[in-house]
C-alpha cells in the first residue's frame, strides 16, 4: 500500500524525531518501504531565502529586488545552512558531502542571479518576469538542502533511499510541473527504496507564481495523485485540534480525529490550513484521503480528512479564527430595493484583487471581512468616493466548524457562550450548508472568544 508523506519545516528541524518516529518504522520483516516523503525546507530557511512569512523581514530575494548586496546575503545564508548541517552530525549526516552539496547549489544560484541581474539591466525584458524567476530559483534551495541531507542520513542509518530532486537546477528542459513529477517517479521502485522528494518542483507554469508559499503541499498533492497513493499523510508538529493549544491549553484541546474536505476548506479560508486548498482539491477529486499526524506522537492515528465523512453526532469539531482581519462596511440609505447594488461593490473589491472571507447584508448595509494586509489607501479612497458611509475597522473573526452542525440551538448556544464570555458579536454568518458559524468580534476579544466557544461547544458538547 503506497503512501505519500509530507514533512513540515518545524518537524524537519527536529529530524532525529522524524527519523525515529516516521521514517524508521520497524516491522517484523524489516523497514517499511512503499512510502514517498516530500520534505519542506528546515524551519526558517525559506524565510531567509525570500522574506519572513509573518513579519515580512527581508530575505535574499528582497536584497536582489532592491539591488542591495544579495551576494553577501547568500554568503551569510550559506553559513546558516552549514550550521544546520552540523546540528545533524549526531544522526550520521556526512558533513563533508552535505556541506559540499549546499555550497555548490548556492554558488550556482549566485551565478543565475548575476545573469538575471545583467539581463534585467539591459532593459529588453519585462522586469517582473525576471524577479519571478529569481524567486523561483531561491525558493528551491531550501527543499534541495533538506531533501539531500535526509537521503544522506537515511543511507548512513541503513535505509536505502533515493534523492528525487525536482528543482531542475541542472537542466533546461521545458517541462510542466506534472511532467517533471511523472518523469522523476517513472523508474523508481518504492518497494526497495525510500524516495525523498523536494517540496519545490520546477515547471513551465512556475510553482511560486501559482501557489507562492504553499508550493510544497502542491508538490506533495501532485505526487500522491501521480502514483495513485492509498493515502496522503501530512506530519506536523501538532495535531489538528479542536482549538489552538497555545490559546486554550494542551489539556483543553483534543485531536479532531475525523473531518471532511469541506471543513478543511473552511479552515484554509481563515488561514488555518490543514492543507493548502489548491493542494487538497486534486486529492479530493482523486478520492485520496488526507491524514494529519503529529510527528511527536507517532502511534496516534491523527485526523483523517475524507470526502464523505459526516459526524454521527451533531456537534462542533473545531474552534478557530484569526485576529488579522478588517471589517469593512458600506452603508447607504438608498440601497434598499436596488437591484445589483452589491454587484457594483464586488467589482470594486475585484479591481483591488481582494477576496472576502465573510459577507453579511441588511436593507442599507453590506459588511465584509477581508484580510488586513489587503486594505490599501487606494481602496479606502475609492470606496469613500462612491458610498454614503464607509466604516473600516480592525476586527477578529472566530468560527465554530463541524461536519454536522444541524442540531437545533447550535447557533444560540455559540452566541450564549460568547455572551457569557463578555464578547460582543458585531456580525454573524452561517450558510445553509451548516458547517461553519462565523462571528465578527473586536480584536481584543479574540483569545477570550476562542476559550469561551471551545469550553461550551467542544469540551461540554
Amino acid at each position: 500500500m503506497l503512501t505519500v508523506h509530507k514533512i513540515g519545516g518545524s518537524s524537519m528541524s527536529k529530524f532525529e524525531d522524524v527519523l525515529q518516529n516516521i521514517v524508521i518504522a520497524q516491522a517484523p520483516g524489516g523497514f517499511y518501504y512503499n512510502r514517498i516523503f516530500v520534505v519542506s525546507a528546515y524551519n526558517n530557511v525559506t524565510n531567509w531565502l525570500l522574506e519572513h512569512k509573518k513579519t515580512g523581514e527581508p530575505g535574499v530575494y528582497d536584497f536582489f529586488v532592491k539591488s542591495r548586496d544579495y551576494k553577501q546575503a547568500l554568503e551569510e545564508l550559506l553559513r546558516k545552512l552549514i550550521d544546520i548541517n552540523h546540528g545533524l552530525k549526531g544522526i550520521k549526516l556526512d558533513l563533508k558531502v552535505a556541506d559540499a552539496f549546499i555550497t555548490e547549489r548556492l554558488e550556482q544560484c549566485r551565478n543565475y542571479l548575476v545573469s538575471l541581474e545583467e539581463v534585467m539591466a539591459s532593459g529588453y525584458v519585462n522586469k517582473q518576469n525576471i524577479l519571478l524567476a529569481a524567486r523561483e530559483i531561491l525558493a528551491s534551495i531550501g527543499e534541495a538542502h533538506s531533501a539531500f541531507n535526509s537521503v544522506n542520513i537515511l543511507k548512513n542509518n541503513g535505509v536505502e533511499s533515493t534523492f528525487v530532486d525536482l528543482c531542475g537546477f541542472h537542466d533546461a528542459e521545458y517541462l510542466t510541473i506534472d511532467e517533471r513529477i511523472r518523469r522523476a517517479f517513472s523508474d523508481i521502485d518504492c518497494s526497495s527504496t525510500v524516495p525523498i522528494a523536494t517540496g519545490y518542483t520546477k515547471g513551465t507554469e512556475g510553482i511560486m507564481r501559482e501557489f507562492d508559499r504553499g508550493y510544497s503541499e502542491v508538490t506533495f498533492s501532485k505526487i500522491a495523485v501521480e502514483v495513485k497513493a492509498a493515502e496522503a499523510v501530512i506530519h506536523k508538529e501538532y495535531h489538528l485540534s479542536s482549538a489552538d493549544p497555545a490559546i486554550v491549553g494542551v489539556e483543553n484541546s483534543r485531536p479532531v480525529g475525523a473531518t471532511n474536505f469541506n471543513v478543511a476548506d473552511q479552515l484554509a479560508d481563515i488561514g488555518m490550513e490543514a492543507i493548502h486548498p489548491k493542494a487538497s482539491k486534486p486529492l479530493e477529486v482523486a478520492g485520496i484521503n488526507i491524514r494529519i499526524k503529529n510527528t511527536f506522537e507517532p502511534h496516534h492515528p491523527g485526523t483523517l480528512i475524507s470526502k464523505e465523512y459526516v459526524g454521527e453526532e451533531s456537534r462542533v469539531e473545531i474552534i478557530s479564527g484569526t485576529d488579522k482581519v478588517i471589517a469593512l462596511e458600506v452603508h447607504d440609505p438608498f440601497m434598499v430595493g436596488q437591484v445589483g447594488y452589491d454587484m457594483n461593490l464586488m467589482k470594486v473589491i475585484q479591481r483591488h484583487n481582494i477576496s472576502y472571507i465573510l459577507k453579511a447584508t441588511n436593507a442599507n448595509s453590506i459588511t465584509m471581512v477581508v484580510w488586513e494586509k489587503d486594505i490599501t489607501p487606494a481602496l479606502e479612497i475609492e470606496l469613500k468616493g462612491l458610498y454614503h458611509k464607509v466604516t473600516i475597522k480592525e476586527a477578529a473573526m472566530i468560527c465554530a466548524m463541524g461536519t454536522n452542525l444541524t442540531y437545533p440551538g447550535s447557533l444560540a448556544k455559540a452566541a450564549m457562550a460568547l455572551y457569557k464570555g463578555c464578547v460582543n458579536v458585531e456580525a454573524v454568518s452561517q450558510s445553509m450548508m451548516q458547517v461553519n458559524m462565523q462571528f465578527v468580534i473586536g480584536r481584543k476579544d479574540y483569545h477570550n472568544a476562542i476559550i469561551a466557544l471551545n469550553q461550551a461547544l467542544c469540551l461540554e458538547g
